[in-house]
Formats: structure tokens, C-alpha cells, sequence
């Protein structure tokens, strides 16, 4: 099959039965496996969408230039569209940022500016605000905005939750899906939900974010903002993109148990999945109950384990957040529930977790205070 661009491959990506990791478990249960599509995540999808959304509108000419601030997939989606398409890419990023992934985003054309990491977003040189600069100071640049553009949620409701709902012949009975920004769990529940209100959507938060308990009292609470390593997954302010009336029940897994569990799944099922994949996996077996003999579960995995490498799937990395034995080299990496740690150890982490608490909390501070404001609060 001749396709005409990379473009023509964004989308219709598989589900794949889950065997072995599902052993024990009453139920089918599939995963949408989104590291198919070309840039290796679901936010391939979402980049098209919106830029041609903004080709429709005019917001986004000929010759023009697309710029945002992101710490993820979305900039290489966006670097890959704009090759394509021959726009200029103008991307901010933190310091914090790998080599690799610089150079990646550099490989496709893109120009990279790179933001000290320890600024609040309001700061001038805060990656958020030079990204905003930017978009305002070259002719014809459009600034994508994902956290605030509602084609995001639209453009899995025309691509995602079609596919999944053909793909499963209409039987699916339970959708489980991280919440970041909202967009992939909204756009693909709303579609799901039109379909058969019956589907029970799940939705799956972090501990250190405040999804879950908005979600469940209607209260933005940032007493509940803390620091986590899982990326992709949930918040610290209320996206606009995430519709919490479509959720039926959420789940809070950990840093450790989402890394793991990824590890798992490379190992049972030959799947190489990024961090936030192993949470939705992990959120499977926290809610066992939700399932029957006839359930149809259809978990999203995000995106590809590669861009993770130096983290998740790094033995030393893994052992050094206390996640592994310190002398543990099985690749698996399947470690016993609980890990024996020094109280040395235990110190040293707990001066740590204050020490990125505070930098958090002065980090974001920007967000929760347009967030309460938002909600009158």
C-alpha cells in the first residue's frame, strides 16, 4: 500500500489482546496501542487535528511558522507535521531536557530554545512565556497551545473512539485512559458514551495530582499537589479539555507500580510502552471488581517504552528512585512488593521530596492561583 506522506499513516492503530499479564483476571482485555503511529505516541493525532484545524481557519498560513512550549510527544508530533507540511517550528523546552531529545526534535528541522527549568511560568524566560513571545514576535507564527485548545479532545473523538468502537464491534464494556490534558480520554468517551452510555469510562490520576478528588468533591484542593516521576499523567491545575461527567470511577496509582508494571508488560507481552502506559495497566488490576467473564476492556497506551530508556527501563535509574534492590539485574525487573530500605535512605528521601515540593509548589504557582480564580474560588 502507497501512502502520500507520514501524514496518511497518523491513526487505525491496533488492538492487541493482552495474554499473559491478564492470566487470573475475569474479562478480555485489549490494548490500544498508540506507539503505531509515526511520531510513536497518541499525540500524533492531536497535532494533526489542530493544525489543520488552524490551516482551515487561516490562523495558520503558508510559509508560517508553529510554535509551542512542551516537555513531550507533542513536539516532536508538531516537528514531524511541520516538516511535512513545510512550516518553520519553533519549540520551547526546559533545561531539564535530554540531549537526546533536543537533538531529535533538532533532526526534524525544528529550532529549539532552551528555558531555565528553576523560573515560575509567569517569569519572562519561563519556557510557557518565551513560547507565548515568540508566537507574538514572528509574523505569521501560530501557537499551538494544547493545554487550552479544545481540538484536542475533538480529534480523538473523530479518530480514536470511531476505531475502537469498529474494532471491538461495538462490545466494548469498560475504557480505561490516563488524564493529562484531558484530550484522549474525553474526545474518546464522549464518541464511546454516544455509542452506549452503558461503557464504563475509567479514568486513571496520579498521586500528587489533583484530578481524582476534583472529580470527586468538586473542589480544587492544592493541598494535593506534590511532586511524581510518572510522565503524561495528571495535574496540577483543572484542564478545560477533560470532562469529568464522563468519568465513572478513577483510579490514583503510584510512581513505582506504574513503572513496574510498564516493565511487565515488555516482558509478559513484548510490548515496549512508555511510563504513563504501565499506569493504566496498573490501574487494571487496583479495580479487579469492575470486571466480569464477559467484560471488553480496552486500555490506552500512549506511547513507545524507547523514549524512556534512561528511566523506566534503566536498571540504575529504577533502583535509584528505590524501585529495585540496589544489586537487582534481572531486565524484567519485577520486584517484590516491598522494598527494605535503610533509614539513611528514608532521610535522604524524604529531604528530597521537601526539596522538590517547594520547588513545585513556587514552579506552579501561576496555575493554581488562575485555576482558583477560574473556579471562583
Amino acid at each position: 500500500m502507497i501512502r502520500e506522506s507520514v501524514t496518511d499513516t497518523i491513526g487505525n492503530t491496533p488492538l492487541i489482546r493482552l495474554n499473559r499479564i491478564a492470566e487470573g483476571l475475569r474479562g478480555s482485555f485489549y490494548a490500544k496501542v498508540e506507539a503505531y503511529n509515526p511520531g510513536q505516541s497518541a499525540k500524533d493525532r492531536i497535532a494533526l487535528f489542530m493544525v489543520e484545524e488552524a490551516e482551515k481557519k487561516g490562523l495558520l498560513q503558508p510559509g508560517g511558522t508553529i510554535v509551542e512550549a512542551t516537555s513531550g510527544n507533542t513536539g516532536y508530533s508538531i516537528a514531524m507535521l511541520a516538516a511535512i507540511k513545510g512550516y518553520r517550528c519553533i519549540l520551547t523546552l526546559t533545561s531539564k531536557a535530554s540531549t537526546e531529545k533536543i537533538s531529535l526534535l533538532r533532526s526534524l528541522g525544528a529550532r529549539v530554545v532552551i528555558c531555565p527549568v528553576d523560573v515560575a511560568p509567569e517569569d519572562p524566560r519561563s519556557y510557557y512565556s518565551q513560547a507565548e513571545q515568540i508566537a507574538r514576535e514572528t509574523p505569521g507564527a501560530f501557537y499551538l497551545a494544547q493545554n487550552f485548545n479544545r481540538d484536542n479532545a475533538l480529534a480523538h473523538y473523530h479518530s480514536t473512539g470511531p476505531e475502537i468502537w469498529e474494532q471491538t464491534q461495538g462490545k466494548i464494556t469498560h475504557y480505561i485512559c490516563c488524564t493529562g490534558t484531558g484530550g484522549t480520554l474525553t474526545g474518546t468517551a464522549r464518541y464511546l458514551k454516544e455509542k452506549n452510555p452503558a461503557i464504563r469510562i475509567l479514568g486513571v490520576d496520579a498521586y500528587g495530582s489533583v484530578l481524582k478528588k476534583f472529580w470527586e468533591t468538586g473542589i480544587y484542593d492544592p493541598d494535593e499537589i506534590r511532586p511524581y516521576k510518572v510522565e503524561g499523567l495528571g495535574k496540577n491545575i483543572i484542564p478545560s479539555n477533560l470532562d469529568f461527567d464522563l468519568i465513572d470511577d478513577y483510579i490514583k496509582v503510584n510512581d513505582r507500580d506504574s513503572a513496574l508494571r510498564a516493565r511487565d508488560l515488555a516482558a509478559m507481552e513484548g510490548l515496549l510502552m512508555g511510563y504513563s502506559s504501565g499506569s493504566a495497566m496498573q490501574a487494571v488490576f487496583q479495580c479487579p471488581k469492575e470486571f466480569h467473564e464477559d467484560s471488553l476492556v480496552v486500555i490506552l497506551f500512549s506511547d513507545h517504552g524507547s523514549r524512556y530508556l534512561g528511566k523506566i527501563y534503566n536498571d540504575s535509574w529504577m533502583a535509584e528512585q528505590g524501585y529495585l534492590p540496589p544489586e537487582s539485574t534481572d531486565s524484567r525487573a519485577i520486584a517484590p512488593v516491598s522494598i527494605c530500605r535503610t533509614q539513611d535512605d528514608r532521610e535522604a528521601s524524604r529531604k528530597r521530596y521537601r526539596t522538590y515540593y517547594l520547588m513545585y509548589r513556587l514552579y506552579y504557582r501561576k496555575f493554581i492561583h488562575q485555576t482558583q480564580k477560574s473556579l471562583g474560588l
